[in-house]
């Protein structure tokens, strides 16, 4: 019996979705089984999971499967589980709605191209949406488990603008979602194709898949009988060798709802004291959320085939938050929660044994398949250089794997190693020289590079807002100290010059040009620490500098960022008395004009270190009455 039936507009992302489902991955049908047996298995392993700790939920029925069906004279195809089943709230927000962060931006970033549009949803999670791809009307039928009959839920939409949702008695729990086919889709109304795209996509899923297949016997006589069609071995606990790559690639593509093939897998037994099997996948592209402080860790716990649960940051670290797959143990206890985990000395061991096996198969990667390891560092290089920061005893593997851009190639792709640096050293060079900046072109052109460019010391660029907080954890590397070419006195006298004559000729600048910085601290005390004549500089007339221990300009650029109130350190102003500027002002005897040139030359030197100006518009008027004044 329907009652109360109400009709509701789709979540306006969800209906660009769904027009780019059927637009984009029409050529790719299968998906939509697919896809629908993966949220089938899903609802029974949480099923199974809340009933560790409530048997009634099952109702008495605690075998859990998935169920196909089709109708060829109505045109449907139902895929149907006795799993956990939702409420009316829960189907709206499942399915009316996508609550993810950074949904907007997703759908701004599509290019309207059918084929790269594609790829991108591969990386957003095709779903329950899918079903749109061969069907104009989906019907979904829903009881939670635990509640009354009379609590079911029908949803029925035609994929448009809206849908209609209402109270339907339901005798058992779970779900079935049928797909009413659009026309020329009657192969999804075949019992050999549908067996063929279980076995191809959905094979080693735990829970028994049945259908009712119709037999004929030798007197014509025909029956039916439920036979199972998968083989409902869990793909993770199989010997390796006997696993074909394409079935590792369904596997994923289930497991991590994605449209694309993995860049590859990392696949370990362990035997012993403790045994466990996991299955790690790192995706080709990353997904569009994965920057978002919501975003799932993304690998499975099983305790001997069960499903106990996902998203915990206690299974991996979160620098590595962009592997997908599963962790089975045979020693944990069923009715394990989140708050044990965190001091369990099992999933300890456990993570230790997962993050070495993976930084194990990364190493490798990055030695004997080049190409593979740059398309996983362009898509996950800035997340995985947290682990700096963040997994100490693994620290210099993590700082080994990493890379950045440098001024070897001025290469804006981070194709750079910390051992490819320590190779290209000058001789007696004894440290690893960086620069961070907000973007990779203001590192470039920074000014502060101006002096190791003449000197042909290379500089790394690092301009991932990570760098900022990798560099104050990572103070050396292989007995090289890593030096800021922004903070403190550089001494390049090592790097292939003679130290006495430079020390020599940098205390006779400092003399000759003592009056021009005096009268500049003077003239800039309110805003700079101490005025002093550069050693960085060759061609730009002025740089801003920091302290040794006082915070980077660009760190507490980000911090100002994230809306973090920063105590303002006072910068260190270098100039260049070589250069035009300083030697006008040099020569200034007008204190009114030598306050102007002093600020102009100020504010320049805060823009090209990246900065912004408190006063962009009393910057360009004074800078326009210099022009002016030197014209007359």
């Amino acid at each position: 019996m329907t009652t109360d039936k109400q009709t509701h507009g789709f979540q306006a992302e969800v209906k660009q979705l769904l027009k780019l489902m059927i637009n984009s991955l029409y050529s790719n049908k299968e998906i939509s089984v697919r896809e629908l047996i993966s949220n089938a298995s899903d609802a029974c392993d949480r099923l199974r999971f809340l009933a560790l700790s409530d048997e009634k939920l099952y109702e008495g029925k605690s075998d859990l499967k998935i169920h196909i069906s089709f109708d060829k004279e109505n045109r449907t195809l139902t895929i149907s589980d006795n799993g956990i089943g939702m409420t009316h709230d829960e189907v709206i927000q499942n399915i009316g709605t996508i609550a993810k962060s950074g949904t907007k931006e997703f759908f701004e970033s599509l290019t309207g191209d059918n084929k790269k549009d594609a790829n991108l949803i591969g990386q957003f999670g095709v779903g329950f949406y899918s079903s749109f791809i061969i069907a104009d009307k989906v019907t979904l039928k829903t009881r939670k488990a635990g509640e009354d009959k009379a609590e079911g839920i029908i949803w029925e939409s035609i994929g448009e603008g809206d849908y209609t949702i209402a109270k339907n008695d339901k005798e058992d729990r779970g779900t079935d979602v049928t797909l009413h086919l659009r026309e020329g889709e009657d192969e999804f109304l075949d019992a050999w194709t549908l067996k063929g795209i279980i076995r191809k996509y959905s094979d080693h899923i735990s829970l028994p898949i049945t259908m009712t297949v119709e037999e004929e016997d030798e007197n014509k006589q025909k029956t039916t009988k439920e036979e199972t069609v998968n083989k409902a071995s869990a793909l993770w606990r199989r010997p390796k060798a006997g696993i074909k790559n394409e079935e590792y690639k369904e596997f994923y593509k289930t497991v991590a709802h994605d449209f694309g093939d993995p860049l590859t897998h990392i696949h370990a037994r362990m035997e012993g004291t403790l045994e466990y099997s996991f299955l790690f996948y790192i995706p080709e592209k990353a997904p569009f959320d994965l920057w978002t402080k919501e975003h799932p860790t993304g690998v499975k716990l099983y305790v001997k085939r069960t499903f106990i649960m996902d998203e915990s940051d206690k299974l991996l670290p979160r620098y590595l938050r962009f592997i997908r797959g599963v962790i089975d143990s045979d020693d944990l206890p069923l009715n394990i929660s989140r708050e044990i985990l965190q001091e369990n000395q099992i999933i300890s061991s456990i993570r230790n044994t997962a993050v070495k096996k993976t930084l194990d198969h990364l190493e490798d990667m990055a030695k004997n398949k080049k190409e593979n390891y740059a398309k996983f560092w362009k898509e996950f290089g800035a997340i995985f250089k947290e682990g700096v920061v963040e997994d100490f005893p693994n620290k210099e593997r993590i700082a080994k794997l990493s890379l950045f851009s440098s001024t070897f190639d001025d290469k804006n792709t981070q194709e750079v190693s910390l051992d490819d640096y320590i190779f290209r050293l000058k001789p007696n060079q004894d440290k690893i020289y960086y620069i961070t900046a907000d973007t990779f072109e203001s590192g470039k052109n920074s000014p502060l590079l101006e002096i190791f460019r003449k000197k042909e010391i290379e500089v790394l660029l690092l301009s991932d807002r990570v760098d900022h907080w990798m560099v104050t954890h990572l103070s050396e590397y292989k007995g090289k100290k890593l030096q800021s070419v922004s903070k403190g006195d550089i001494e390049l006298n090592k790097d292939g010059t003679n130290k006495n004559e430079d020390k020599k000729e940098d205390s006779i600048a400092d003399k000759t040009h003592e009056e021009l910085t005096k009268r500049l601290s003077t003239a800039l005390k309110d805003t700079v620490k101490e005025v002093k004549v550069s050693q960085r500089l060759t061609t730009s007339p002025a740089c801003i500098v920091s302290d040794q221990n006082d915070l980077d300009p660009s760190l507490k650029r980000l911090f100002e960022t994230a809306g973090q109130k920063m105590d303002t350190d006072k910068p260190i102003l270098e100039i260049n008395p070589d250069h035009m500027i300083l030697k006008k002002l040099a020569d200034e005897k007008d204190e009114k004009q030598f306050q102007a040139w002093s600020d102009v030359l100020y504010d320049q030197a805060i823009l090209s270190d990246g900065g912004q100006l408190k006063d962009p518009a009393g910057f360009v008027k004074k800078l326009n009455e210099l022009i002016i004044a030197l014209q007359s």
